[in-house]
């Protein structure tokens, strides 16, 4: 635990994930470098605030109950301008992080001078147990990279607070966090990627992502929100389908 400001806030938003967030808050907690967790609770009804209950005294923990379900999205945007951290990083409530993680970030960033770092993410089965894949990243990540395949997992992002306010997650109808993560690209350059399991994800069948027709008309509008005209948004998308839309190693 810590009392001093924090240098990255950690936003966790959450609807009814009380059987596995504590796993992902004890993986932020172990984390050993100054932070604040703020977990944005988007209106569940499940076991989810009790499960919590164990960490209300703690100064580095925030909870915060949205007032009606808003979304995931939404949700984050609270976290980051509820914020006290240089930084922001975000984890959802059925991911957890390795120990070390956003250390060896925070290195990566001030080695590279980049606004938004990534990792690599082991795909984990709903009940936790390895499902032996894993999604790598490049060490470096351009635009055009981002526009060919989202290799940036929201658990995984770390960047700038003040970037993240100036690109808030929007259009839910679409990937929001690609969308972001290409707009901040757009304007500052390349993330960096650092290309180790530090991300633990949570293979969800419910997820966005899960039904591959509704990601794939999701993919095609965050072209459309990025400006690009509807023959551009198709080769794009070409390109996006042919790099896959997961890739294993």
């Amino acid at each position: 635990m810590t009392t001093s400001k924090p240098l990255i806030s950690v936003i966790m938003p959450v609807y009814n994930g009380g059987s596995t967030i504590r796993q992902a808050v004890e993986s932020v907690f172990c984390q050993n470098i100054p932070l604040e967790l703020l977990v944005i609770d988007d209106g569940s009804t499940d076991q989810t605030s009790e499960v919590l209950s164990v960490y209300r005294n703690r100064p580095d923990f925030h909870y915060l109950k949205n007032p009606h379900n808003i979304g995931a999205a939404a949700s984050r945007n609270r976290g980051v301008q509820e914020a006290h951290g240089q930084y922001v990083a975000f984890l959802d409530a059925d991911d957890w992080w390795e120990n070390g993680k956003l250390q060896i970030q925070l290195d990566t960033l001030h080695e590279t001078g980049r606004v938004l770092c990534s990792t690599g993410r082991e795909l984990m089965n709903y009940d936790g147990t390895p499902t032996g894949k894993y999604i790598p990243v490049k060490e470096t990540v351009s635009y055009r990279d981002l526009l060919k395949h989202n290799s940036i997992n929201c658990s995984s992002v770390l960047l700038l607070r003040d970037v993240a306010a100036e690109f808030p997650m929007e259009h839910d109808d679409s990937h929001e966090d690609y969308l972001t993560w290409l707009k901040i690209l757009r304007k500052y350059g390349p993330a960096a990627g650092i290309d180790r399991p530090l991300l633990k994800y949570r293979m969800s069948k419910t997820s966005k992502s899960g039904d591959k027709k509704k990601s794939a008309i999701m993919t095609y509008k965050v072209y459309r929100y990025m400006g690009y005209s509807h023959m551009r948004c198709i080769l794009y998308f070409i390109s996006y389908a042919i790099h896959g839309f997961w890739k294993y190693r």
